[in-house]
């Protein structure tokens, strides 16, 4: 067995993910920093508690959730071991859910937004269906560009419940990550439903925001739900196809 450094305890002192989210996060980078291959046996949770300096049953917790992604596996009796899937590693994942900012940072562009429009408004049924809310229900929308380098790679359309973001919507920064936003008021968004299509962009929006040219995009429908399963966040984000592109991992 291997012995863990003590360096790997370290925590989040931000509160942005909860304690067993620490733990998932911590544990990976574990078995990054140890070289751990297939087949090798990970600590036990008692080990793991103790580094961590955290329950028994908030690393039960983590490691549940690293069994449901196929990262390690349990053996009655002999413990849990890592799994083959750990050598089949993916950029840009879509089994994992990241805010656009996120998404751009992690593939190394400089991130700047540009804030086409924000506005409050009555949900449509498409909206309403989305977020599970009364049609009329009031929404705010922003619509906004987000450039890698200087380059517009993702224009996004998002209609947020509009007690998700309280206060006057002039007196908030919309350029930022959405997702943080939602957080600072209590809504983690930690899953969505997605699904990804291929389309041109609106004409009214290539013409106005001098986008045509620029050729197909990949839309991707997303409701983003919280820690508590409220649905917080419909976005139809069109990234730009000949510069982003997803990745799946796909298992039997």
């Amino acid at each position: 067995m291997r012995v863990l450094s003590e360096k790997v305890s370290r925590m989040n002192p931000a509160g942005k993910a909860s304690m067993v989210e620490r733990v998932y996060d911590q544990v990976q980078e574990l078995i990054s920093e140890l070289g751990l291959k297939p087949g090798d046996r990970l600590n036990t949770e008692s080990e793991l508690s103790e580094l961590f300096g955290v329950s028994r049953s908030t690393v039960r917790e983590a490691l549940r959730l690293l069994e449901q992604e196929d990262v390690v596996h349990a053996i009655q009796g002999q413990g849990r071991f890592i799994s083959a899937s750990v050598s089949l590693r993916v950029e840009r994942p879509m089994t994992k859910y990241e805010s656009i900012t996120e998404v751009l940072t992690a593939r190394g562009y400089r991130v700047s937004s540009a804030v086409l429009d924000v506005s409050i408004g009555a949900a449509d049924d498409e909206e309403a269906e989305a977020l599970r809310i009364q049609p009329g229900a009031e929404v705010i929308r922003l619509l906004r560009i987000r450039y890698g380098d200087d380059e517009p790679l993702v224009v996004s359309a998002n209609t947020l419940p509009r007690s998700t973001l309280p206060g006057p919507i002039e007196h908030r920064d919309w350029g930022g990550s959405l997702t943080a936003a939602l957080a600072t008021h209590g809504h983690h968004v930690n899953a969505s439903i997605a699904t990804i299509s291929a389309v041109d962009l609106p004409q009214e929006w290539q013409e106005r925001y001098k986008l045509a040219g620029l050729g197909p995009w990949l839309l991707v429908k997303e409701v983003g739900m919280s820690r508590q399963g409220e649905r917080v966040l419909y976005a139809a984000d069109y990234h730009r196809g000949s510069e982003m592109s997803f990745s799946v991992l796909r298992q039997r």
